[in-house]
């Protein structure tokens, strides 16, 4: 069997930091220029649209009023704009804040109308010009329009506060599904590792205590590179069949030492398949369950099988084990680490792979695997 350098994954999940993103600190300040551009662009729009009715763009009274009867609404909405992320009940429509805005819209409009009738005073009312202005400002329909321009300013910031808000939400929880998942993995590969190194560190215990310690040091020296190459990556993650492999070949060395003759390992890879991505420890486990389960039960000898190969788009993986002696129950197939290796295969790949984990008839036990072939990056 080849010797392969070993790759797999410690993590320090002791905690899980979490770093907060733009989108969960405050709403940018760049959205908040944006929604005053356009509220300013679009009232000066309407004031010079204004202007140009009531006589002509380049007539300074004209150009007051206009300004007078946008800009104030304008301002309005900037203020509405700045406090809607912060106060909700700007936006809200429930019975309370609809009469609290039915309030304030007929104070602000009132005030607008006495505004757009002062502005008569510095610029010189004409003959009856006061009364005049008086009796256009000061009716029904036009306190009805002002009432209704607060209603729309009020109507469209809503909305647009809630489309922000609703992105915002989303994106906080496709983060928090995010973290979840992660730790979710983290959880399932420290429940992996140290059951695999309690397993190893007993056997060498056990070594020592009947005198084996030239086989004690082997055993040690190999579970040296698995733990060095373990440590080297803080963050769970796949790896290349051959970098897996090599935690394999390690793990096996550790197991024949054991078993000495009654282990006979097997392993057929496509080297076509060698460079593809598989999520880190993914073996390892099967492994283990084959000979915890099947070759330490054996009196005689026990062979366990592997193999690795690339059909197209896939990547098919597959360990067997000749299983124990006649008359041992056989598994099911649903231990701890296959229930684990299935998880995480679930996180990794969603529903584009396929495991399958069973007796034989023959005798033993397989576990095939079939996911998408991801080739390593250079």
């Amino acid at each position: 069997m080849n010797a392969f350098t070993t790759s797999s994954g410690y993590q320090n999940t002791a905690t899980i930091s979490r770093e907060k993103t733009d989108d969960e600190a405050a709403t940018p300040v760049s959205k908040h220029l944006n929604g005053y551009l356009m509220i300013l662009s679009l009232a000066t729009i309407l004031a010079l649209a204004t202007a140009g009715e009531c006589g002509s763009v380049m007539h300074p009274a004209s150009l007051i009023y206009g300004a007078v009867l946008w800009g104030w609404w304008g301002t309005i909405a900037c203020v509405l704009w700045k406090l809607a992320p912060q106060l909700p009940i700007v936006s809200s429509l429930s019975v309370k804040p609809i009469l609290m805005h039915a309030i304030a819209g007929s104070v602000l409009a009132l005030v607008h109308l006495l505004m757009l009738w002062g502005i008569g005073f510095p610029l010189g009312w004409g003959p009856g010009g006061e009364q005049m202005m008086w009796t256009i400002l000061f009716n029904v329909n036009r306190f009805g329009i002002e009432l209704l321009i607060y209603g729309f300013i009020i109507g469209i910031t809503g909305i647009v506060q809630y489309k922000l808000r609703a992105q915002h939400d989303a994106m906080r929880s496709l983060e928090l599904q995010k973290q979840l998942s992660s730790a979710h993995l983290r959880a399932l590969q420290m429940q992996l590792e140290p059951h695999f190194l309690f397993n190893t560190l007993n056997a060498i215990t056990t070594l020592v205590e009947l005198g084996r310690q030239s086989e004690a040091v082997e055993m040690l020296s190999h579970l040296n590179l698995i733990l060095k190459s373990t440590l080297k990556r803080t963050t769970p993650e796949k790896v290349s069949l051959s970098q897996e492999l090599e935690m394999i070949d390690n793990y096996l060395a550790i197991e024949q030492i054991r078993f000495a003759d009654r282990l006979q390992v097997q392993i057929k890879i496509d080297p076509g398949a060698l460079d593809g991505l598989v999520p880190c420890f993914l073996l390892q486990p099967i492994v283990e369950n084959a000979i915890r389960h099947g070759i330490a039960h054996c009196v005689s000898e026990g062979k366990v099988e592997a193999s690795a190969r690339r059909d197209g788009a896939n990547l098919h993986l597959k360990v067997r084990d000749t299983g124990a002696e006649t008359g041992t129950q056989k598994q099911d197939g649903h231990g701890i680490g296959l229930k684990n290796t299935r998880e995480r295969l679930m996180h990794f790949y969603r529903d584009e792979f396929a495991m399958r984990a069973q007796p034989l008839d023959e005798g033993g036990f397989e576990v095939a695997i079939t996911i998408p072939y991801e080739p390593q990056r250079r």
